[in-house]
């Protein structure tokens, strides 16, 4: 059956069907993680004690909720190129061939991506604001008595949201190429869109405002790259449209082409019948080959 004829119901259970398919993959990237968990979170801490950092846990359930939030993160990270992919072979139907093929080659780069977005919070922001947030402790003498548990939160919402924050590019690309987005509308939209960036920036980084401009000016150079790839990736879906037109045209004349070689081949017999009928009648006996 083609899909773009399946009922409202079974178009949900085809999405039940790619959600089980993810889920599964889900689990068996918790059985992995299970094994890379432990040394991450040394890791991490390792780089929390460069910054003369002494973690504490206040309750014996911290570190099992510290494991299992890892293990989850992991994952995620693990599994997200499924889950993008199943989510592509969801909505594949109903794009044209060309888009399908553009569209299926964007998964990888929204996994880099994803990858930078963390690399960029983890290396370069997020030991500028410890250094901010201890440097400042030390000015004031103040000895903070820091929990693990709020280290490790502290850590995922600075670098997590960059994750996705990243995926901007690819999601622009993605909708400049279908034709749903153009750089004309970025461009118009440019001061609502950072306005939005900026209080994206204020919800990730602390309250500081040297934290707050490391966040917002890699933002908007996300955005004004963005501008630039909807420029390439709108380009392309016009050209498609114009193959597309270009083929629907061709396809439109070889039906008329079809249609009056038909009609001519209907009419060269019915000329034939007639013409055979005619002598049948004027010499009855006379057989006549055509």
């Amino acid at each position: 059956m083609n899909p773009k004829d399946l009922t409202v119901i079974e178009h949900i259970e085809e999405l039940r069907k790619r959600l089980f398919i993810v889920a599964v993959f889900f689990v068996l990237a918790m059985a992995g993680a299970f094994f890379v968990a432990k040394p991450i979170i040394k890791y991490l801490q390792i780089t929390g004690e460069s910054y003369n950092i002494e973690l504490h846990a206040f309750d014996v359930v911290t570190p099992l909720s510290i494991y299992i939030q890892v293990i989850f993160l992991i994952s995620f990270i693990v599994s997200s190129p499924i889950l993008m992919y199943q989510l592509w072979a969801f909505i594949s139907p109903g794009l044209r061939d060309i888009e399908r093929k553009a569209t299926l080659k964007y998964i990888p780069y929204a996994f880099l991506l994803f990858l930078a977005g963390l690399s960029f919070s983890f290396f370069y922001l997020f030991p500028y604001v410890i250094k901010f947030m201890m440097g400042l402790s030390n000015e004031l003498d103040i000895q903070p008595t820091i929990g693990i548990k709020d280290y490790f939160s502290f850590l995922f919402r600075l670098t997590i949201p960059f994750g996705f924050l990243f995926q901007l590019p690819i999601v622009v690309l993605f909708f400049s190429r279908i034709g749903m987005l153009t750089p004309e509308i970025l461009v118009r939209f440019r001061k609502y869109s950072y306005f939005g960036l900026f209080v994206c920036a204020a919800i990730i980084a602390p309250p500081e405002l040297a934290s707050h401009l490391m966040v917002s000016i890699p933002l908007f150079m996300l955005y004004e790259i963005s501008i630039m790839i909807s420029r390439i990736g709108y380009k392309k879906y016009l050209q498609s449209e114009e193959m597309r037109l270009k083929e629907e045209q061709e396809a439109e004349q070889k039906r008329q082409i079809e249609e009056a070689l038909e009609l001519q081949r209907k009419q060269i017999e019915e000329l034939k019948k007639t013409i055979i009928n005619f002598k049948i009648e004027v010499h009855p006996k006379v057989s006549v080959k055509i």
